[in-house]
């Protein structure tokens, strides 16, 4: 499975990117695909879930009512909306792929990730 994560960019305080994450090869239809996101010296943090088989979504606390993750079946790609973007939501965003169909959280549950992708928030 190959992932290729796009949509970063610098965006002032308050403003909004989507991000991209195209999978392609042998994912099958049991799998979830998550959003997590890195700042240097801490560790991956999740930021939210979507399972390819039941549309069944999750999200962090922290970005919960202004991230919105969505799928593309024809195109077998997923979307993070990010609105309303803070500072502190400045990090690489990486798209990974499970290969099971549950709300996994844990980067550990992820066998597939994506190359990342820069997002800067300017106050």
């Amino acid at each position: 499975v190959q992932l290729q994560a796009s949509g970063g960019g610098l965006v002032q305080a308050g403003g909004s990117l989507r991000l991209s994450c195209a999978a392609s090869g042998r994912t099958g239809s049991a799998y979830s695909l998550g959003w997590f996101r890195q700042v240097p010296g801490e560790e991956r943090e999740f930021v939210a879930v979507l399972s390819w088989r039941s549309g069944s979504t999750a999200y962090a606390d922290s970005v919960k009512g202004r991230f919105t993750i969505s799928r593309d079946n024809a195109k077998n790609a997923v979307y993070l909306q990010m609105n309303s973007l803070k500072p502190e939501d400045t990090a690489v965003y990486y798209c990974a792929v499970s290969t099971g169909s549950f709300l996994y959280r844990a980067p550990p549950s992820y066998r597939y990730w994506g190359q990342g992708t820069l997002v800067t928030v300017s106050s």
